[in-house]
């Protein structure tokens, strides 16, 4: 890891400077990224300049900002130093997260590596997958210390793909010997009816989502091996009804499309060594006028049982384009 010294303030201008050395000089061309772009997102999100000299990085701007970007650069590096890849992604989560660590309290000793020293990787078949807030943190964190867990928010958040990374690290793992992926199948526009095909056929695009999620973790081949023998499930939430679902990783996505009778019928189907997750963005309900929420009235529900965890996303949680984050803001702020 880098080493950081702060020298006097230079001049009267009175902007503090943080230098930091870093030893290997092919690690530190990683770090800054082509064209010094990992440099540059890191001076444009803290507001100050980051200067190369040899094999050192200063950085100038105020004191805070300066300490913050220091902290992030030898994250980083140490990320290098451990064999690791240094993407945009990585460099974004460091800003966003500021090296917090995670608190251990319902965790086995294997989940408990998982979360050791801040960071949090979730082991999947074909990558790493990593929470890039704090609350994304907070919410992986739950998904293995709660059998039941919802996670509450606007699009682009991770709520979806986060738990199908769980789910299928849970799998691998030999935690659980299924995972059940459901939906509401609620038409948002064009009628089922008018779809071509037979019902899978009309249904598979409602699915989709789950698909390309399972796909980034999973081999294709596996996935299909598996949906074969059906270790893998992708359904409408209607064909939950009179099932038991033990040993499962459960996830039910876009669960403010569920009536409240179709989501107390999906809680009840927990069963034995199972864990459910219930995705959902109370911003985006697509049933008939008229038709109040499940996730609402589960939320208003449950919110008291200490043994089911609630957790929330904000704007600030968004990991797509920055300019989605941008227009779940202009869309809040008009409501």
């Amino acid at each position: 890891m880098g080493n950081t010294a702060t020298p006097p303030a230079p001049g009267p201008d009175s902007i503090h400077e943080t230098a930091v050395e870093f030893p290997d000089n092919k690690l530190l061309i990683d770090l800054c990224g082509e064209y010094d772009r990992n440099l540059a997102e890191i001076e444009r999100v803290l507001g100050v300049q980051i200067v190369r000299r040899g094999n050192l990085l200063s950085v100038l701007g105020d004191e805070t900002p300066a300490a913050e970007a220091a902290g992030v650069l030898n994250a980083l590096y140490a990320r290098l130093e451990g064999g690791k890849e240094v993407a945009f992604a990585d460099v974004d989560r460091e800003l966003r997260m500021g090296g917090d660590d995670a608190e251990s309290g319902g965790l086995d000793g294997d989940q408990l590596e998982m979360f050791k020293g801040g960071a949090v990787e979730i082991r999947t078949r074909k990558k790493l997958v990593e929470p890039r807030t704090d609350a994304q943190k907070a919410y992986v964190k739950s998904l293995f210390a709660h059998e039941l867990a919802f996670g509450i928010g606007p699009a682009g958040t991770g709520k979806t793909y986060l738990a199908v990374a769980v789910g299928v690290n849970m799998f691998i793992e030999g935690h659980v010997d299924r995972i059940i992926l459901a939906r509401p199948a609620v038409e948002a526009g064009e009628k089922l009816g008018y779809l071509p095909g037979d019902m899978k056929d009309k249904v598979d695009p409602y699915m989709q989502p789950l698909y390309d999620a399972l796909n980034d973790f999973l081999p294709g081949k596996q996935v299909a091996k598996l949906i074969e023998e059906k270790r893998i499930e992708i359904a409408p939430l209607a064909f939950m009804r009179g099932r038991t679902l033990s040993n499962a990783f459960v996830v039910l996505d876009e669960a403010q499309n569920a009536t409240s009778m179709q989501m107390k019928m999906f809680l009840t189907r927990l069963g034995e060594g199972s864990r459910m997750v219930i995705t959902g963005d109370r911003t985006q309900i697509d049933l008939p006028r008229g038709v109040p929420s499940g996730l609402s009235d589960a939320e208003r529900l449950l919110g008291t049982i200490p043994q089911i965890s609630f957790n929330y996303f904000t704007a600030r949680d968004v990991v797509r384009h920055p300019l989605v984050a941008a227009i779940i803001e202009a869309y809040e702020n008009d409501g």
